[in-house]
């Protein structure tokens, strides 16, 4: 964004977010990547339960997201200001097992997310779900704050549902951090965390957030929650993305809707395919709307993700403005560095989007 909001402070350290070719055991970052300092806290944001193999769930029918623009839309002034419709943020402590030993389960943690709930959230409506996660230096507090200290994605939100810009919306903010709030300065150890995040985002998270609110899932089973994942999104900007990515790799039978932006995690496109296909789903199964900026370290490696994914042999991914003409978008803005204004641009042209059709 041109517009410096008031209170970011993005500190960018020199990054280079490349990747290997091939497929790797872990997120394919090379040995010398070095992440950057967000720095998205209070006051720098503006910025398994698993069916079994040989169970059969019927795709849900496409909730209908609408028309992807050419351009990216910038965030009114308007919006970081309170609006006159204001929903709420809540703070959700749920249990969950220490990431490294998860399968082992012997030690047990208490972690916290923050939810949005629109302005009129009621127990009578179902509502759809976007999972939305910080990058590195960063925690749950990041885009959404506190109930005690919102932050200005609240404030945005707000506004865009109050002017019919996007669908009222429950918004989930979780964090990959393990048993220390500063796990996500550390470099290498964020990539294991995000590669695990699947773990406690599917068995623990989700059933959290949707046995207490009021989405479109009958209850949190494993059958409810994959015949609802129409109605459910993950994005992430920066290692937010990279776990964007690691749930697409293992989560797509919770969700449809993909929203990474300025983080990569293979240029193999061909291993990307094969996510898609060993998980049992074709190519009208999902839609991924891919946002970076020209300023941005991360934009070659992760533009260089997307082409890959385009030109892979199998013709599963397809560039497209809309779900019906295919399964990928990609937009990038002229301008945009690796900080939080460009991340808050991101989440709200992804909001505006996701299921438009049901406004």
């Amino acid at each position: 964004m041109k517009r410096r909001m008031s209170r970011i402070l993005a500190l960018t350290l020199a990054v280079l977010c490349t990747a290997c070719s091939g497929r790797q055991t872990e997120t394919e970052y090379g040995d010398s990547a070095v992440y950057s300092a967000e720095t998205e806290n209070a006051d720098t944001v503006k910025e398994e339960t698993t069916g079994s193999e040989e169970d059969v769930v019927p795709m849900n029918k496409q909730t209908g997201s609408g028309q992807i623009p050419e351009e990216l839309e910038q965030i009114p002034e308007e919006y970081f200001g309170a609006a006159s419709e204001q929903g709420t943020v809540e703070r959700l402590e749920y249990q969950t097992w220490e990431s490294m030993s998860y399968e082992a389960q012997t030690t047990q943690l208490t972690k916290t997310a923050y939810v949005y709930l629109p302005y009129g959230y009621s127990g009578e409506q179902q509502y759809n779900v976007l999972y939305l996660m910080h990058g590195g230096w960063s925690n749950e507090e990041t885009y959404l704050g506190t109930p005690e200290n919102p932050h200005e994605l609240k404030n945005v939100l707000d506004h865009a549902i109050q002017d019919g810009r996007m669908t009222p919306v429950i918004v989930v903010c979780p964090t990959y951090n393990n048993t220390s709030s500063e796990d996500s300065a550390d470099y290498g150890l964020a990539l294991r965390l995000t590669d695990n995040y699947h773990n406690e985002l599917m068995n623990d998270l989700i059933p959290a957030v949707e046995g207490k609110y009021r989405t479109y899932a009958e209850g949190t089973s494993w059958q409810e929650l994959t015949e609802s994942r129409s109605h459910r999104a993950f994005a992430g900007f920066s290692m937010g993305s990279v776990t964007t990515w690691h749930t697409f790799q293992y989560c797509m039978d919770y969700f449809r809707y993909f929203l990474p932006s300025s983080g990569n995690l293979t240029s193999d496109g061909a291993y990307m395919e094969r996510l898609v296909t060993e998980a049992g789903y074709g190519s009208e199964d999902f839609f991924i709307y891919a946002m970076s900026g020209t300023e941005d370290f991360a934009y070659a490696a992760f533009t260089n993700q997307i082409q890959a994914m385009i030109n892979a042999p199998g013709g599963i991914f397809v560039d497209a403005d809309n779900e019906r003409a295919g399964n990928l978008a990609y937009r990038v803005q002229e301008g945009n560095a690796h900080d939080g204004n460009a991340a808050l641009q991101y989440i709200y042209n992804g909001l505006i989007w996701l299921w438009a059709e049901e406004k």
